[in-house]
């Protein structure tokens, strides 16, 4: 056993558990128990915490609203984004596919605050600053890491499986939806978990973009109602629960194709 490689596994998981534990500890303690302890597990838990938690936050109504962002953003990432990849990744040889390769990898190093107002202007003026604006942002500003991500993995791809396609008679259309995409299924399943994720948890381009509060996401009604809660922690780490609380079974169930994709990517390239 390398001893230095699970002590520090067991630092990061505490570093990482510890913050979660206290939390739920929080969440499920009367005010009058927190005060008098906060590390210690309540022995009367107050599940009602949640429940109100709910009622003050409009749970249900915010969690549509991320739900109406999060599941578009993530199905036309998918089918745009493995499109314009799998295009630039097959002319890498020509100019104008090279050109577009370079200048999707350039917008990473853009930081947002930079065109935060910009956008913001622009979008208000096109009357985008609702869901659907939402939407289109969170799919234009993934392109460039989504981008480069696809190209590593269709590069890696077996030419002469598009090459038999073509003697066959196939279209470009087809080759790509009836042979390739099947095959970026690990790489897919990757980008679609981490868009949700970043979609669904994601803070500041709700709050420069919606300013009505019937189309606030989870993550920005937590901020809305920060002052209200600031007196009850003990609603404020409940609400928070209840926000982390979708993405985080998302992510146990559906890590392992996470890691495939991942694995499987390093190994082809």
């Amino acid at each position: 056993m390398n001893w230095i490689a699970t002590i520090l596994l067991l630092i990061g998981s505490l570093a990482i558990l510890f913050p979660l534990y206290l939390a739920i500890n929080v969440a499920l303690k009367s005010p009058q128990q927190l005060a008098q302890s906060i590390l210690a597990f309540p022995k009367e838990l107050h599940w009602e915490n949640f429940t109100k938690a709910m009622e003050l936050t409009h749970y249900f109504r915010s969690f549509k609203n991320s739900s109406l962002v999060t599941i578009p953003t993530v199905v036309i990432t998918l089918l745009t984004n493995s499109m314009v990849a799998y295009a630039i990744a097959r002319n890498l040889d020509k100019k104008f596919f090279k050109f577009l390769y370079y200048y999707f990898i350039a917008a990473l190093f853009i930081p947002f605050p930079i065109i935060m107002l910009p956008i913001v202007k622009e979008m208000s003026f096109l009357g985008l600053d609702n869901r659907l604006g939402l939407t289109i942002l969170y799919i234009v500003y993934g392109l460039s890491m989504n981008i480069f991500i696809y190209i590593s993995y269709i590069k890696s791809l077996p030419g002469s499986l598009e090459e038999a396609a073509i003697i066959d008679g196939a279209s470009t259309w087809q080759i790509f939806w009836k042979i390739i995409f099947p095959l970026l299924k690990p790489i897919n399943a990757t980008i679609a978990i981490l868009t949700a994720l970043w979609a669904w948890n994601d803070f500041m381009l709700p709050l420069i973009m919606l300013n009505d509060r019937k189309l606030m996401t989870l993550p920005l009604v937590q901020y809305v109602f920060q002052s209200q809660f600031s007196t009850n922690y003990n609603l404020a780490f409940a609400s928070y629960l209840l926000a982390l609380a979708p993405m985080i079974l998302v992510y146990i169930f559906a890590q392992k194709w996470i890691i495939s994709g991942v694995m499987k990517g390093s190994v082809k390239g």
